[in-house]
Protein backbone atom coordinates (compact mmCIF):
# COMPACT_ATOMS: atom_id res chain seq x y z
CA UNK A 1 0.00 0.00 0.00
CA UNK A 2 1.42 3.39 -0.93
CA UNK A 3 1.52 6.30 1.48
CA UNK A 4 -1.47 7.92 -0.24
CA UNK A 5 -3.59 4.81 0.45
CA UNK A 6 -2.51 4.80 4.09
CA UNK A 7 -3.49 8.46 4.42
CA UNK A 8 -6.97 7.77 3.03
CA UNK A 9 -7.45 4.83 5.37
CA UNK A 10 -6.37 6.91 8.37
CA UNK A 11 -8.70 9.78 7.38
CA UNK A 12 -11.61 7.34 7.22
CA UNK A 13 -10.91 6.16 10.75
CA UNK A 14 -10.74 9.76 11.99
CA UNK A 15 -14.16 10.47 10.46
CA UNK A 16 -15.61 7.43 12.19
CA UNK A 17 -14.50 8.82 15.56
CA UNK A 18 -16.63 11.98 15.29
CA UNK A 19 -18.68 10.87 18.33
CA UNK A 20 -21.72 9.41 16.63
CA UNK A 21 -24.40 10.93 14.44
CA UNK A 22 -24.31 14.48 13.12
CA UNK A 23 -27.87 15.20 14.38
CA UNK A 24 -29.72 13.60 17.31
CA UNK A 25 -33.37 14.21 18.07
CA UNK A 26 -36.21 13.49 20.46
CA UNK A 27 -39.88 14.41 20.70
CA UNK A 28 -41.02 15.90 24.00
CA UNK A 29 -44.64 16.31 25.07
CA UNK A 30 -45.55 19.85 26.19
CA UNK A 31 -48.64 21.93 26.96
CA UNK A 32 -48.58 23.14 23.35
CA UNK A 33 -48.26 19.65 21.88
CA UNK A 34 -45.27 17.52 20.93
CA UNK A 35 -42.04 19.38 20.16
CA UNK A 36 -39.25 17.87 18.11
CA UNK A 37 -35.86 18.90 19.51
CA UNK A 38 -32.76 18.31 17.38
CA UNK A 39 -29.15 18.96 18.33
CA UNK A 40 -25.65 18.73 16.89
CA UNK A 41 -22.32 18.81 18.70
CA UNK A 42 -22.51 22.62 18.39
CA UNK A 43 -25.85 22.86 20.19
CA UNK A 44 -29.61 22.88 19.73
CA UNK A 45 -30.26 23.26 15.99
CA UNK A 46 -34.02 22.86 15.52
CA UNK A 47 -37.29 23.01 17.44
CA UNK A 48 -40.40 21.92 15.52
CA UNK A 49 -43.99 22.47 16.69
CA UNK A 50 -46.82 19.95 16.44
CA UNK A 51 -44.40 17.06 15.88
CA UNK A 52 -46.88 14.40 14.80
CA UNK A 53 -45.38 11.54 12.78
CA UNK A 54 -45.85 13.31 9.44
CA UNK A 55 -44.47 16.66 10.67
CA UNK A 56 -41.57 14.91 12.38
CA UNK A 57 -40.67 12.90 9.27
CA UNK A 58 -40.70 16.03 7.08
CA UNK A 59 -38.52 17.88 9.58
CA UNK A 60 -36.03 15.00 9.76
CA UNK A 61 -35.78 14.82 5.96
CA UNK A 62 -35.14 18.57 5.87
CA UNK A 63 -32.44 18.27 8.56
CA UNK A 64 -30.76 15.40 6.68
CA UNK A 65 -30.65 17.39 3.45
CA UNK A 66 -29.47 20.63 5.10
CA UNK A 67 -26.94 19.20 7.58
CA UNK A 68 -25.96 15.86 6.05
CA UNK A 69 -26.25 12.42 7.57
CA UNK A 70 -29.34 10.72 8.89
CA UNK A 71 -30.71 12.23 12.13
CA UNK A 72 -30.84 9.62 14.90
CA UNK A 73 -33.51 9.40 17.60
CA UNK A 74 -31.57 9.59 20.86
CA UNK A 75 -33.52 11.09 23.76
CA UNK A 76 -30.81 9.92 26.19
CA UNK A 77 -27.99 11.60 24.23
CA UNK A 78 -25.86 14.00 26.26
CA UNK A 79 -26.42 16.49 23.40
CA UNK A 80 -30.14 16.55 24.27
CA UNK A 81 -30.24 15.91 28.03
CA UNK A 82 -29.91 19.56 29.12
CA UNK A 83 -32.14 20.77 26.28
CA UNK A 84 -34.94 18.43 27.37
CA UNK A 85 -34.45 19.36 31.04
CA UNK A 86 -34.67 23.10 30.33
CA UNK A 87 -37.66 22.80 27.95
CA UNK A 88 -39.57 20.72 30.51
CA UNK A 89 -38.72 23.23 33.27
CA UNK A 90 -39.88 26.14 31.08
CA UNK A 91 -43.28 24.53 30.46
CA UNK A 92 -43.58 23.66 34.16
CA UNK A 93 -43.09 27.36 35.02
CA UNK A 94 -39.75 26.70 36.76
CA UNK A 95 -37.48 28.38 34.17
CA UNK A 96 -37.78 31.77 32.52
CA UNK A 97 -34.61 31.77 30.42
CA UNK A 98 -32.79 29.18 28.36
CA UNK A 99 -29.07 28.74 28.83
CA UNK A 100 -28.17 26.40 25.99
CA UNK A 101 -25.55 26.32 23.25
CA UNK A 102 -27.28 27.03 19.94
CA UNK A 103 -26.26 25.84 16.49
CA UNK A 104 -27.27 28.64 14.08
CA UNK A 105 -26.34 26.71 10.91
CA UNK A 106 -29.95 26.57 9.61
CA UNK A 107 -30.21 30.36 9.33
CA UNK A 108 -27.91 33.17 8.22
CA UNK A 109 -27.63 36.84 7.30
CA UNK A 110 -30.25 39.35 8.46
CA UNK A 111 -32.53 36.60 9.81
CA UNK A 112 -29.79 35.29 12.10
CA UNK A 113 -28.91 38.82 13.26
CA UNK A 114 -32.54 39.55 14.17
CA UNK A 115 -33.00 36.21 15.95
CA UNK A 116 -29.79 36.66 17.96
CA UNK A 117 -31.03 40.09 19.11
CA UNK A 118 -34.38 38.56 20.02
CA UNK A 119 -32.73 35.76 22.00
CA UNK A 120 -30.51 38.12 24.00
CA UNK A 121 -32.63 41.25 24.23
CA UNK A 122 -36.29 40.32 24.79
CA UNK A 123 -36.66 38.61 28.17
CA UNK A 124 -39.35 36.31 29.52
CA UNK A 125 -42.62 38.06 30.23
CA UNK A 126 -42.05 40.91 27.78
CA UNK A 127 -42.90 41.58 24.15
CA UNK A 128 -41.42 43.69 21.36
CA UNK A 129 -42.94 45.08 18.17
CA UNK A 130 -41.71 43.99 14.74
CA UNK A 131 -40.66 47.58 13.99
CA UNK A 132 -38.92 48.00 17.35
CA UNK A 133 -36.91 44.85 16.74
CA UNK A 134 -35.97 46.10 13.26
CA UNK A 135 -34.69 49.32 14.86
CA UNK A 136 -32.60 47.37 17.38
CA UNK A 137 -30.64 45.74 14.55
CA UNK A 138 -30.15 49.07 12.76
CA UNK A 139 -32.88 48.56 10.15
CA UNK A 140 -35.75 50.88 11.14
CA UNK A 141 -38.68 50.40 8.82
CA UNK A 142 -37.81 46.76 8.11
CA UNK A 143 -40.67 45.34 10.18
CA UNK A 144 -41.83 43.14 7.29
CA UNK A 145 -38.34 41.65 7.00
CA UNK A 146 -38.40 41.01 10.76
CA UNK A 147 -41.69 39.16 10.29
CA UNK A 148 -40.05 36.96 7.65
CA UNK A 149 -37.13 36.31 10.03
CA UNK A 150 -39.59 35.20 12.73
CA UNK A 151 -41.27 32.85 10.23
CA UNK A 152 -37.85 31.36 9.38
CA UNK A 153 -36.85 30.82 13.03
CA UNK A 154 -35.47 27.26 13.33
CA UNK A 155 -35.43 27.51 17.16
CA UNK A 156 -38.87 28.70 18.30
CA UNK A 157 -39.64 28.78 22.03
CA UNK A 158 -35.91 28.87 22.86
CA UNK A 159 -35.39 31.84 20.51
CA UNK A 160 -38.69 33.45 21.53
CA UNK A 161 -40.38 34.64 18.32
CA UNK A 162 -43.68 34.34 20.22
CA UNK A 163 -42.64 37.56 22.03
CA UNK A 164 -42.77 39.61 18.81
CA UNK A 165 -46.15 41.31 18.33
CA UNK A 166 -47.79 43.97 16.20
CA UNK A 167 -47.43 47.60 17.26
CA UNK A 168 -51.23 47.96 17.63
CA UNK A 169 -51.29 45.17 20.19
CA UNK A 170 -52.27 42.41 17.76
CA UNK A 171 -50.60 39.04 18.16
CA UNK A 172 -49.16 38.91 14.65
CA UNK A 173 -48.44 35.68 12.83
CA UNK A 174 -46.73 32.64 14.25
CA UNK A 175 -45.32 29.48 12.68
CA UNK A 176 -46.82 27.32 15.41
CA UNK A 177 -50.25 28.93 14.99
CA UNK A 178 -51.85 31.81 16.86
CA UNK A 179 -53.29 29.53 19.59
CA UNK A 180 -49.78 28.30 20.35
CA UNK A 181 -48.46 31.87 20.46
CA UNK A 182 -51.30 32.84 22.81
CA UNK A 183 -50.54 29.88 25.11
CA UNK A 184 -46.82 30.72 25.26
CA UNK A 185 -47.55 34.36 26.09
CA UNK A 186 -50.04 33.23 28.74
CA UNK A 187 -47.42 30.89 30.24
CA UNK A 188 -45.11 33.91 30.53
CA UNK A 189 -47.83 36.06 32.11
CA UNK A 190 -48.12 38.47 29.16
CA UNK A 191 -51.68 37.41 28.34
CA UNK A 192 -54.41 35.88 30.48
CA UNK A 193 -54.72 32.12 30.20
CA UNK A 194 -56.99 31.17 27.29
CA UNK A 195 -60.44 30.13 28.50
CA UNK A 196 -60.59 27.25 25.96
Amino acid sequence: MDSHGQHEQHAGRADARQDGPRVVWAVVGTDIGPLLLAATREGLVNVVFHATDAVRDRALRRLASRLGGEPVEAPASPLLAEVIRQVEAYFAGRRDAFDLPLDWSLISGFNREVLRELASGVPYGSVVGYGDLAGRVGRPGASQAVGLAMAANPLPVVVPCHRVVESDGGLGGFGGGRDTKRKLLALEGVLPEPLF
